[in-house]
């Protein structure tokens, strides 16, 4: 028998269809335990799982191995294209990461902002279409940021980085800006209708572990970051499929398996997902459920619980 950790969107996320908030998901919170909640967030959850030095996940040194196999010997921070939309008192990012830019568009604005960045230490790398970086020396000062979701939509000045440390950060922010405001792809890309690349998101910073260690042999998940991280423990690492999922369950006894379903969203969710895991989790196959919620929520479940008839199901959402 199994045991598995099963990382999940936030329960806002989850609760905002239907499907989920009155289905299995509600099941479990009902008549599973609840462990004591844990800080908001991705990192939390995974340091259940992974073990490394430090205490952020370093996301763009982990996307960066992935990207290119560079990673080793240098601090990163991810500098993602982004299209923000001012008002009369804010900036809001609307888009960030996949802009449907194109190789000659990445080049372009690169050899434009390298000089920008190099005069204060940093090399800028486009070479993706969604995916940026600054490379900088191990040790450099860098700052502290919200991800492209937690920023999204809301009042930017609020994710900024603060005080003193954080004024260089801010500067690169708006001269970023202004340098992309009247950029010839941005003006080519307005007249065919597309959305411009009129600033940056700094996020994401670190180095790459020098160990990673983890209770588990197999991960399941679409993810760059936690790909790298389970290949740095030497972990077996797939993409999420059911099938294989089922065989791995089935066939290894005893093993701990990690699944990652924080990409997921709507019905696809509760009858793709959840069901087919309550199902194996009923049947015995999985002998011991961990919810991992990236809100913080945590619940542990045994296929026994479901015989906690007493304890009544109540939607999520209400």
């Amino acid at each position: 028998m199994t045991q598995v950790s099963l990382l999940l969107p936030e329960l806002k996320r989850c609760v905002a269809t239907p499907a989920v908030a009155r289905g299995v998901l509600a099941r479990w919170f009902a008549r599973g335990d609840r462990g004591l909640d844990a800080d908001a967030g991705i990192e939390p959850a995974l340091k259940t799982v992974f073990q490394w030095p430090g205490t952020r996940v370093p996301i763009a040194a982990l996307t960066r191995q992935f990207d290119v196999g560079d990673a080793m010997g240098s601090a990163w921070l991810r500098a993602d294209p982004a299209h923000v939309r001012a008002d009369m008192t804010t900036a809001r990012m609307l888009a960030c990461g996949d802009l449907g830019l194109d190789a000659s568009e990445c080049a372009q604005i690169a050899r434009s902002l390298k000089p920008l960045f190099g005069d204060s230490g940093f090399e800028f790398d486009a070479r993706l279409p969604n995916r940026w970086y600054l490379r900088a020396a191990v040790g450099s000062e860098l700052p502290d940021a919200a991800s492209p979701d937690e920023a999204m939509g809301d009042d930017l000045k609020l994710h900024l980085p603060e005080g003193t440390a954080g004024r260089r950060w801010r500067v690169l922010f708006n001269e970023v800006q202004v340098l992309l405001h009247n950029h010839p792809v941005n003006a080519a890309r307005t007249e065919r209708g597309a959305v411009s690349v009129n600033s940056l998101w700094f996020w994401g910073a670190g180095v790459l572990p020098a160990w990673v260690r983890s209770e588990v042999q197999q991960v399941f998940t679409n993810g760059i970051a936690i790909t790298e991280l389970a290949r740095l423990a030497n972990v077996r690492v797939q993409p999420v499929d059911l099938q294989p999922l089922r065989d791995a369950i089935g066939r290894d006894a005893g093993q701990a398996v990690l699944i990652d379903l924080c990409d997921l969203r709507g019905e696809s969710l509760e009858h793709d997902w959840l069901q087919a895991i309550d199902a194996l989790l009923r049947s015995g196959r999985i002998k011991r459920l961990r919810l991992l919620l990236e809100s913080g929520e945590r619940v542990n479940l045994r296929a026994a619980h479901r015989f906690r008839v007493w304890r009544s199901v109540r939607s999520l959402d209400a």
